[in-house]
């Protein structure tokens, strides 16, 4: 199951989102071709992704930050960017651009901060913004658990596209993540589950006073938790269109570990 697209438009443009996803993709062209070796790559990682062990001890605060902007691959910073492409817009559309940048690093340090309670004698380093995506996640899934979002479904050589309630998308993840959680070994390498959920968590809890002032509950019914606005509608396509009423608009304002 894998995130394409969302039928949600946003009303203005994302500029933190673009300078999030320059950050992460021109930092990982610098420092895949400046450190060439595994030694000095290793080294690079040893200075800049987050350590639980050091977390623990106070040393290299600064990694909380950094490490949110380094990656392992190509393919981890790729499935990164279409996560935060796809949820990140509608987030900073609501929130406004400064509110949503500080939204997001809050939720990508309290990530590393959830993995690090959970391994907190680990001596693995820990990189990935996905822990920050996560919480972005979270956020959406509150203000927006009706929004169609197309995946692509792939079963051996069976390959779908369709569009599904985001409830259904990230409650599925999310439910993988615990999954994922409870059967790793924290002292090991690998996907950081509890760093995922930790974000996803923090995101929805940082996002709970943007819903009361639309209205709280009061605003699901008004939407039904839909997008308030209309859904798009994509016509060049074979994924099925989304049928539903079309809602007035309304005014809109300004390997170590991987997450």
């Amino acid at each position: 199951m894998f995130p394409l697209r969302d039928h949600n438009p946003s009303g203005s443009t994302p500029y933190v989102v673009y300078l999030l996803m320059a950050a992460n993709i021109f930092g990982y062209l610098w420092y895949t071709t400046s450190f060439t070796t595994d030694q000095g790559l290793a080294a690079f990682y040893g200075a800049f992704a987050a350590v639980p062990r050091e977390i623990m001890s106070g040393d290299a605060p600064l990694t909380l930050l950094t490490s949110m902007f380094i990656h392992g691959g190509f393919m981890h910073l790729a499935g990164n960017m279409l996560f935060l492409w796809i949820f990140g817009d509608n987030m900073e559309d609501e929130m406004g651009h400064l509110p949503f940048l500080g939204f997001y690093l809050i939720c990508g340090v309290g990530a590393t901060l959830a993995h690090v309670v959970s391994a907190p004698g680990s001596n693995v380093p820990l990189i990935g913004a996905s822990g920050a995506i996560a919480g972005v996640m979270g956020g959406y899934l509150l203000m927006f658990p009706k929004a169609r979002v197309d995946i692509l479904i792939i079963l051996i050589v069976f390959f779908r596209v369709i569009p599904v309630p985001a409830f259904i998308m990230l409650g599925l993840w999310l439910g993988m993540q615990f999954l994922g959680g409870i059967g790793a070994d924290p002292a090991l390498g690998g996907v950081a589950y509890w760093a995922h959920a930790g974000g996803f968590f923090i995101g929805l809890a940082l996002t709970v006073p943007l819903w009361i002032s639309r209205g709280g509950p009061s605003y699901w019914t008004r939407t039904q938790g839909y997008p308030p606005h209309p859904q798009t509608r994509y016509s060049a396509t074979r994924v099925p269109r989304v049928a539903r009423p079309i809602r007035p608009s309304r005014p809109r304002h300004p390997g170590p570990w991987s997450r």
